[in-house]
């Protein structure tokens, strides 16, 4: 006997369906304007298309990398017609590296493209408008980034390892000549690296990759297996010949292969000298770092009788600098390693007015034995999601200045409106270019009780 269907059926509100748009479908484009992730926007028969390598006024042909909804993501397969504005990329893999999504851009139309999406972020979540914009934080377009992370992957259908950057929207590795983003002394590092790991009698153990750059060049191997004497040799005499230091991960922390070695960047205009290891956390341009940290000293104006507050304080790049200046330095770090690594920082530097600790800086503040007495400035730093639960402590600390430097304007934008429900005014801000030919966007950002 058939089954009953007694079950009502329903089409949706809008009537059947369309079908969805098939992955590696070709589309042509009229490109009308630009997204903030620096993508053009085209329509066609109701849908939205973003497409990354094209810009606004340019007729393209389009293939299809995925599709949700109304919603289709594609990259420019062919220029039809080319915007006056396109320039020629200085990578031969721009248009499939993942890397740089926005050679194809004049580097004014790129700061322009920024400080359109900070001021939308700050004009959308916020209501709010500084008092005044300033000029974009620039440094070299290219040759900038002084570390890097190299994918590696072993084919074992083929045989074949494969290392190099990842693909755009893609897990795939393309295979890089050459980086023009990376500072000179990776290039040639970078370059030579492929057929290095490839001569490795077990290259399938080596999970990935980093390069560095600062006192000296640096190459981090990471590693899923232990590596043979042979293949440490030869990892060593590559190192060797490229001036760099060697530094092997297994399952723990990064140890450099010789111990003597050691790894640290200079803040020069301040003749100090910052120690790190492969992990921690530093700024990936130097030119545009050095200006960051040069501008936020003159926005936050510390005074010799003061005491100032750094959050979210890393190895001390910023709170190295500001106590020099002031009478005392308190920073606050999550991460205990790093407290520690900037609290001996500081000693190496001769600073004993900088004091470092620990925090989980989603609890109240108030509470804790560094914030008694209060501050008459603040600077934080804060991860991509914000820092919302310590601005909402921040009146409470006293400080009449705030300089909040951020690498997210969406949480930048949420985190002010709480400044300005305290009674702050967002005096200035602008936007740090610390990656060029990227769609990223960081600022920096002074509030000012009156």
């Amino acid at each position: 006997m058939a089954k009953k269907d007694g079950g009502l059926r329903f089409q949706p509100s809008g009537g059947s369906r369309a079908p969805q748009v098939p992955v590696g479908k070709k589309q042509k484009l009229a490109i009308e304007r630009l997204a903030n992730d620096g993508r053009g926007i085209g329509f066609v028969e109701g849908r939205t298309w973003f497409v990354s390598g094209a810009l606004a006024g340019e007729q393209i042909e389009a293939r299809v990398l995925g599709a949700h909804g109304k919603v289709v993501e594609a990259r420019t397969e062919r220029i039809l017609s080319a915007s006056a504005k396109r320039r020629s990329e200085a990578c031969a893999h721009a248009k499939v590296c993942g890397g740089c999504s926005v050679q194809h851009m004049p580097h004014a139309d790129q700061l322009a493209l920024k400080q359109r999406m900070l001021a939308e972020q700050l004009s959308r979540l916020a209501n709010l408008e500084p008092r005044e914009w300033s000029a974009p934080l620039v440094g070299p377009e290219l040759a900038y980034r002084r570390r890097a992370r190299i994918a590696v992957r072993w084919d074992n259908k083929a045989k074949r390892l494969d290392v190099g950057f990842r693909a755009a929207a893609s897990q795939d590795i393309i295979a890089i000549s050459d980086c023009p983003v990376l500072v000179q002394p990776l290039q040639p590092i970078m370059r030579a690296l492929p057929q290095v790991l490839r001569e490795l009698d077990k290259p399938q153990a080596i999970g990935h990759v980093e390069l560095f750059s600062g006192s000296s060049s640096a190459v981090l191997v990471r590693h899923t297996a232990a590596l043979s004497e042979a293949d440490l040799d030869r990892l060593q005499a590559f190192c060797t010949a490229q001036a760099a230091q060697l530094w092997l991960q297994g399952s723990a922390e990064p140890q450099p292969l010789d111990p003597q070695e050691q790894l640290s960047y200079r803040l020069d205009a301040y003749d100090l000298n910052l120690a790190y290891r492969p992990g921690d956390f530093v700024q990936v341009n130097q030119p545009v770092n050095d200006a960051m940290v040069a501008q936020a000293l003159e926005w936050l104006a510390p005074q010799a009788d003061e005491r100032v507050l750094d959050l979210f304080c890393g190895l001390g790049n910023f709170a190295l600098p500001l106590a020099q200046r002031v009478r005392e330095l308190v920073a606050v770090e999550g991460v205990q390693t790093m407290v520690e690594r900037a609290a001996l920082n500081a000693q190496r530097n001769n600073l004993g007015n900088a004091h470092f600790f620990q925090a989980d800086l989603s609890n109240p503040l108030a509470e804790a034995s560094w914030a008694q007495g209060g501050f008459a400035a603040v600077l934080l730093d804060p991860p991509r999601d914000g820092a919302l639960q310590v601005v909402k402590q921040i009146a409470a600390l006293g400080a009449k200045r705030v300089l909040y430097v951020s690498c997210n304007p969406a949480t930048l934008a949420r985190d002010s409106a709480e400044l300005l429900a305290q009674g702050y005014q967002l005096e200035r801000v602008g936007v740090l270019d610390m990656f060029p030919q990227t769609a990223h966007v960081e600022a920096m950002a002074l509030f000012v009780k009156p």
